[in-house]
């Protein structure tokens, strides 16, 4: 099995402490991407200041219907998520099976269409 080139705890939390180029960020965090790793690749992306790094997590959030990883990329962002997003997040999880996340999006989404129908 090949070693990852990833820095291991210690070192990605040395890294984003310290002073680390933008390009260099970037780097580290498409390396996790390649590796399925996207919540790690969050905090590398806003090292870089990349907002279309964690815009395309946000769509690959929205797409496998993971509402963990929507809301970490939208807290990065500093962004709201709609009840039309919502929406989409739970059809995409029911579609892939995950009834938790599907649940937990529609629930999202019902609060938000409440609060705007009030």
């Amino acid at each position: 099995m090949a070693r990852s080139l990833l820095p291991d705890p210690l070192k990605r939390r040395h890294l984003l402490a310290g002073d680390l180029d933008a390009a260099r960020a970037r780097a580290i965090a498409e390396a996790y991407q390649e590796e399925d790793r996207h919540i790690e690749a969050i905090a590398f992306f806003a090292k870089a200041e990349d907002e279309a790094g964690l815009e395309k997590l946000r769509e690959l959030a929205i797409e496998r219907g993971d509402v963990f990883l929507l809301r970490e990329v939208s807290t990065a962002l500093r962004a709201t998520i709609d009840e039309g997003t919502w929406m989409r997040t739970a059809e995409a999880a029911a579609a892939a099976g995950f009834a938790a996340y599907a649940e937990e999006a529609r629930r999202q989404g019902d609060l938000l269409a409440d609060r705007t129908n009030r």
